[in-house]
């Protein structure tokens, strides 16, 4: 059931210099056409490639965690969270971590399908569960979206930029988490680095990527990863090369970029509309890869009318794998120049 919009509390702000054309000192290439692999649901928000057990995982709105067929037989349904699964994180034991948007940060035995909540429930911090990564160290590092706005409404928090996500880290076992970084713009994906230096957290209604450090004289400072990017930063992945790879929901729209720079009293009009008069992504794949210094080296890209909104990348075997919001299928396609 459609649940009422939370009133916008709109804040003022001046988005950075809106880039155009490809990612300055990247390496721009064109990717090949999206094939799908449908799955029967919709939403495949977040992919992952499941090393232990060699298979691909996204979980649906429906509430069911997916192992998908990259040949594109049925998939088979792993589990039921009864709620609705976001970001999916292999443990190295086969158990899975998934972040559930409205029950909280769940852990899966897939060979069960038994799921036990291990934050979100009896008064942890969570409102909106988004993605979780494990550190070197064994700690768990989960983004929560929004204090403000459920996963139904995010456009909303893109709107107000009130920056209430947060970066939680959480030892397994432990009672309460530890909040490591707030006043995030929609905390999204996770990421550990490929030297396992730092985490990353992408910040989605600030066109950034934020990063903290967890070892060497900067352990536990914050700093700008990665800014003013071209589009929405979604879920992130760590390749097998080391690179953070990024999915960019959607291109920068400049009417948003203006209504941030404006009154407020124009974004409470524009949140008053239906929400099926908002203006949804235009259909662009895009994904960035990123050194673990926060250079871009990779800008792939590909206007694609059969595959939209896509959140989430991972790779494997020279392909990359593709999730979406609003999509049935997983999106596969070739990566350039992988042999």
């Amino acid at each position: 059931m459609s649940s009422r919009k939370p009133p916008l509390r709109p804040v003022v702000w001046h988005p950075p210099r809106r880039p155009r054309g490809p990612v300055r000192g990247a390496a721009p290439a064109g990717l090949s056409p999206v094939r799908r692999l449908p799955l029967g649901a919709s939403g495949p928000e977040d992919v992952r490639w499941d090393a232990a057990a060699d298979r691909l995982l996204t979980g649906v709105a429906d509430g069911r965690i997916l192992s998908v067929d990259p040949a594109g037989g049925p998939p088979r349904t792993l589990a039921v969270t009864g709620g609705r699964p976001l970001g999916l994180c292999p443990l190295p034991d086969g158990r899975l971590l998934v972040c559930d948007a409205e029950r909280g940060l769940l852990r899966l035995d897939p060979a069960s399908g038994r799921t036990e909540t291990l934050l979100g429930a009896d008064g942890d911090p969570l409102w909106v569960c988004s993605n979780a990564v494990v550190a070197p160290d064994g700690a768990v590092y989960v983004s929560d979206a929004s204090a403000r706005f459920p996963l139904e409404h995010w456009m909303g928090d893109l709107l107000e930029h009130s920056g209430t996500g947060r970066l939680l880290r959480y030892e397994l076992g432990a009672a309460r988490p530890e909040v490591v970084l707030e006043g995030l713009q929609f905390a999204n994906g996770v990421a550990v680095t490929g030297d396992g230096s730092s985490v990353v957290v992408a910040e989605s209604g600030a066109y950034r990527l934020t990063r903290l450090w967890l070892t060497g004289p900067r352990a536990g400072r914050r700093e700008v990863f990665a800014d003013a990017l071209p589009g929405f930063p979604d879920n992130l992945s760590t390749g097998p090369d080391g690179l953070v790879w990024v999915a960019l929901a959607g291109p920068r729209e400049p009417v948003l970029d203006l209504l941030h720079r404006s009154p407020p009293v124009l974004r409470r009009a524009v949140w008053a509309l239906p929400s099926g008069l908002l203006p949804g992504p235009r259909p662009v794949v895009r994904l960035l890869a990123l050194d673990a210094a926060g250079r871009v080296v990779r800008d792939l890209r590909r206007p694609e009318r059969g595959y939209r909104m896509v959140t989430s990348v991972c790779v494997h075997a020279g392909r990359l794998y593709l999730g979406s919001l609003v999509e049935s299928a997983v999106g596969m396609t070739e990566l350039p120049g992988a042999v």
